[in-house]
């Protein structure tokens, strides 16, 4: 009996499938017709192509390999019956890490003072800073990652609220009647919205102007939630307070974007981008494809797919 084939449109995958590769017959490339009439499985990262997905008839899954999402059209997917899983949940604790470390990096002044000290200043040209604690801490999206982060937020002994499309009764912070009325509530307003195109620009003009001149925006989803130009244009008016961003728009992001953007604080996109976390997004990988193969549950489907 001939294997399973799976078509890999990675190359990083390709390279690591000693790591997840249970025996298929991987083809990367090109696809001849014939073997086209024989993919199931699409071995993916966050993008692909309606086109690609439309020239494999007996397609039933894509495997990403990624958290994120955003180059793959769920509703296409779901009118062709096809099953969509990614690495859900696996880095969500590094997110939420990266997320404090945004904040309190931000709110602390660190990068400045480390500058003072190796400079030769000491703290008497230094400003007293607030108190992080007290400070009333909204999150916008409550699902792994959200979650751990107000969990955080909680043990430094800041209360906190969220937002999100649906209700959970079962959580023991107050969900907003809004995304406008969280941001108005929130002293800092943390983004870890699911990373779907519906979500692009949610927190726009009129969510960083209720957040107001002395709120603080961080963001360590994905960089189309937030209108950027909009963000650098109340950063520079003072009509934010601050931002910590993680992610951008365009990635990597241009440099001369914010050259001469006041109070911000930024990553490079490494939230989730520890060495576990990249061992434990392959074997998700790899128990999603397996389970599919061997006709048993899917181990972390997403929802909006078939």
């Amino acid at each position: 009996m001939e294997p399973p084939v799976v078509l890999v449109t990675s190359p990083m995958l390709a390279a690591r499938q000693a790591d997840w590769n249970l025996g298929y017959r991987l083809v990367t490339g090109d696809v001849t017709p014939e073997v086209a009439e024989r993919v199931e499985v699409v071995v993916s990262g966050d993008s692909l192509s309606n086109a690609l997905i439309d020239s494999l008839p007996r397609l039933k899954l894509v495997a990403c390999f990624s958290t994120g999402y955003t180059g793959i059209d769920l509703a296409h997917l779901r009118r062709r019956a096809i099953a969509l899983t990614t690495a859900a949940g696996v880095n969500a604790h590094d997110v939420a890490d990266h997320a404090m470390a945004l904040l309190l990096g931000w709110w602390h002044g660190i990068p400045s003072a480390d500058r003072q000290v190796r400079s030769g200043g000491w703290r008497d040209t230094l400003p007293p800073r607030s108190s992080l604690r007290g400070r009333r801490a909204g999150v916008v999206g409550l699902g792994r990652i959200g979650h751990a982060i107000a969990q955080r937020l909680h043990s430094h002994e800041m209360p906190v609220r969220w937002w999100g499309p649906r209700d959970k009764p079962d959580v023991e912070w107050k969900r907003a009647e809004s995304l406008l009325a969280l941001a108005e509530w929130s002293d800092i307003l943390i983004v870890a919205s699911r990373a779907d195109p519906q979500n692009a620009g949610q927190i726009d003009a009129a969510v960083l102007r209720a957040l107001g001149a002395g709120g603080v925006l961080v963001n360590v989803s994905r960089g189309f939630l937030v209108d950027e130009g909009a963000l650098i244009g109340a950063l520079r008016d003072g009509l934010l307070g601050g931002a910590a961003l993680d992610v951008f728009a365009a990635e990597p992001t241009d440099a001369t974007l914010w050259s001469d953007v006041p109070n911000t604080l930024l990553s490079p996109h490494i939230a989730g981008f520890t060495r576990e976390a990249g061992a434990d997004m392959i074997a998700q990988l790899r128990e999603n494809v397996r389970r599919y193969f061997a006709g048993e549950p899917l181990l972390t489907p997403v929802e909006d797919a078939a």
